[in-house]
């Protein structure tokens, strides 16, 4: 077999298994989600500790699932998937997934300290 043909092989199988290990919608917002939380939590400051978690379960679950829902999107491109937030008319890239694995940028920090200034106010 020639050197063309492996390369060709290799590239289709490459292929065939991205599109079979892209992460799902689901789990791009789950990532999506424990990132914002941790970010909330972040933000919050508070000294005790025990009073940040109860204030996460009262109310931070929500505006984090607010922030997901509304904010972001999922582009799907069956070899890879991109998370992205719209905030203000602007599209940013802020995640990406490939081959079972979701990453997400720390563009999500930035954008997400704009919302929660905007909602302190």
């Amino acid at each position: 077999m020639s050197k063309t043909r492996i390369f060709a092989l290799l590239g289709v199988v490459i292929m065939l298994v991205a599109v079979f290990t892209n992460p799902s919608k689901e789990k791009i917002n789950e990532k999506l989600s424990l990132k914002a939380k941790e970010i909330l939590k972040k933000q919050l400051d508070y000294k005790h500790k025990d009073a940040v978690d109860l204030g996460m379960m009262l109310i931070g679950d929500q505006v984090v699932n607010e922030f997901v829902n509304n904010y972001t999107y999922t582009e799907n491109y069956y070899l890879f998937s991109l998370a992205k937030i719209n905030w203000n008319s602007e599209k940013i890239t802020i995640g990406g997934g490939a081959f079972g694995q979701v990453w997400i940028s720390s563009k999500i920090d930035e954008k997400a300290g704009m919302l929660i200034d905007a909602l302190k106010r």
